[in-house]
């Protein structure tokens, strides 16, 4: 079984920033693609940012130049820095991991969600 548990959201003024940390925890073989997604009140849940393995970083237009995701494989974390919030950023922020876990002698890989954090930008 594996976990993602998401911390650092908050209150924050417009223009101010926050950084999301995500942490996975389990039997870990490997993690390939981790991202942060975010929902707000009545709408869908859309891709913010995402990172593989090698590092390789895509971002949704609204937050490029303003989000950072990056990675640490030895915590196998992921993170979100966010800079010049807006209040269109207030949001669930979900972390998402495809993560190959091991179960006796052998491993799986299946998509795990955190259990979100909630960033609310005030303006």
């Amino acid at each position: 079984q594996v976990h993602l548990v998401e911390s650092g959201g908050g209150l924050v003024q417009a223009g101010g920033s926050l950084r999301l940390s995500c942490a996975a925890s389990g039997q870990i073989r490997s993690i390939n693609a981790m991202g942060w997604y975010r929902q707000a009140p009545g709408k869908q849940r859309d891709l913010v940012a995402s990172i593989t393995s090698g590092g390789s970083t895509d971002y949704a237009d609204s937050v490029k130049g303003r989000f950072t995701i990056s990675r640490d494989n030895a915590k196998n974390t992921v993170y979100l820095q966010m800079n010049s919030l807006k209040p269109e950023d207030t949001a669930v922020y979900y972390c998402n991991a495809d993560v190959a876990s091991y179960s006796g002698q052998y491993f799986s890989t299946d998509n795990y969600w955190g259990q979100g954090t909630q960033v609310t930008v005030s303006s």
